[in-house]
């Protein structure tokens, strides 16, 4: 394999090696159902399907586990508030979660736990932690992490202790911890918090603290040590840190790669509900084909900040429309290929190093775009063979990033082609009558006929190799 990564442990591009050959265990960490998601939320969720795509078609087996935390302090407020139960509100914007993920061609993680499944799980870790000194009892029933009992704490945000926030989840009693920085692993049943929503536990009834969730899930799925770890690039300090510690602490080896992609930005600042700046998935899909949204969240390479505006969807959509024209007139003109020719077609060597290089999506994109104008090329001038090589090679490449015009879940027009047919008849027989004004020097009658055809939404390109014509990009309405 020589895929390469950048690791944020390391802070460097290394040599990715499975931790056993031709397997990949990946641990991505998933929502916080406390409402549904925006656009930010699914970019996760996105960036690793590519990585997942990308390592399955190169044979690799991946086992992906992405979690849902569906207990915190955010749930039973905004549950209480709504006055729903903590259960149903959170069931209710999980499966918000999942439309989103189907809806934008996110395949399925192999494993999906939810922390309250997983309760014994975390208790062993807990009293693991205890009996090995990192962690203690305080108040009536909190259990922290002693973060000074571990010296490497702050190794993967490169911090020192001193220079870090205090943890924000304070015993309710000052004084209860004995370093601002220690963090929770479980927190004591408070009054007024439903009965539901705690368990018994050796140290306590209560319930478990975000970071403990993670840690015991990634050892239940994956075990105690595993290929890679992802998640956002805002999930780094603290919580990745804390999984890290904790896990380190209780012995286990834990991640051997951790992976970070940028935020969704609304004029440079991170798309976040709390500044008012989300824009909900469903609102979005709405208003724009979710393959269109599926292209603006892969086109940026993973760590890079995507800022979202009409733009970006504008862009992108013109972007697919040129892709998924030339897939059509392909298909119409020298015939389909079948999913498994695709899924088995030799990829271009450019592609192959632009994906190797940490998902390099940009630079594979373009040689996406040189095969999209050779193959436009080759239809123009009536080589079929080179224009079905052309679409087989696009439609592979665009396969592992997730965007097939193709796949059935894009296919917009289905099996049924009558009215492509019919389009290209009728455009074929305007363009004939073009092609003979502007050779008789008509140029008003060629004219004409270029303006009718711009106001049905069809743009013409002329070429020595003659005209083609595609679809215009979609108005704003």
């Amino acid at each position: 394999m020589t895929l390469r990564l950048f690791d944020s442990a390391t802070r460097t591009v290394r040599d990715f090696v499975p931790r056993v050959a031709g397997e990949v265990g990946i641990y991505l960490c998933g929502a916080t159902v406390q409402a549904p998601p925006h656009v930010g939320h699914v970019r996760s969720g996105v960036a690793f399907d590519v990585l997942v795509r990308w390592l399955r078609r190169q044979g690799t087996r991946v086992t992906l586990v992405r979690n849902v935390t569906d207990v915190d302090d955010k749930i039973l407020a905004k549950s209480a508030a709504a006055g729903e139960p903590w259960w149903a509100w959170a069931m209710d914007n999980e499966r918000a979660f999942t439309r989103a993920y189907d809806a934008l061609g996110v395949l399925p993680p192999t494993y999906e736990p939810r922390a309250t499944g997983h309760v014994p799980a975390m208790v062993e870790l807990m009293s693991t932690l205890v009996e090995r000194g990192h962690a203690y009892v305080a108040g009536d029933g909190d259990v922290y992490f002693d973060v000074r009992s571990f010296p490497e704490y702050g190794a993967l945000t490169n911090q020192r202790l001193e220079d870090m926030a205090p943890a924000p989840d304070d015993a309710p009693e000052a004084g209860d911890k004995r370093d601002p920085h220690d963090f929770a692993l479980w927190k004591a049943a408070k009054p007024g918090e439903p009965e539901t929503a705690a368990w018994d536990t050796p140290f306590g009834r209560g319930r478990p603290g975000w970071h403990l969730e993670c840690s015991a899930m990634a050892a239940r799925y994956l075990g105690p040590e595993f290929d890679i770890h992802g998640g956002g690039l805002d999930l780094r300090f603290p919580h990745h840190e804390n999984e890290l510690a904790q896990s380190h602490a209780a012995g286990q080896p834990f991640a051997r790669f951790w992976l970070h992609n940028g935020w969704v930005t609304q004029g440079g600042t991170k798309m976040s509900k709390s500044l008012g700046n989300g824009l909900l998935v469903d609102a979005v899909l709405a208003q724009s084909r979710a393959v269109v949204v599926r292209y603006a969240l892969t086109a940026v390479q993973y760590r890079s900040m995507l800022e979202w505006s009409d733009d970006t969807l504008r862009e992108a959509e013109a972007t697919w429309d040129r892709l998924a024209g030339f897939v059509e007139r392909a298909v119409e003109q020298v015939g389909a290929a079948s999913d498994d020719e695709v899924a088995t077609a030799g990829l271009p060597a450019e592609f192959v190093a632009a994906m190797d290089d940490d998902l390099n999506v940009p630079a594979a994109l373009a040689v996406v775009h040189e095969t999209l104008r050779a193959g436009n090329t080759a239809l123009a001038a009536g080589d079929h063979a080179a224009a079905r090589a052309a679409m087989v090679a696009l439609r592979a490449m665009l396969d592992v990033l997730g965007l097939d015009p193709g796949a059935a879940q894009w296919r917009a027009r289905g099996g049924d082609q009558r009215h492509v047919r019919a389009l290209e008849a009728v455009v074929g027989a305007e363009l004939e009558a073009r092609a003979a004004a502007r050779a008789a020097r008509d140029f008003t009658t060629s004219d004409a006929i270029r303006d009718r055809l711009a106001a049905a939404g069809i743009v013409v390109e002329d070429s020595s190799a003659g005209a083609r014509w595609t679809l215009a990009p979609r108005s704003e309405d």
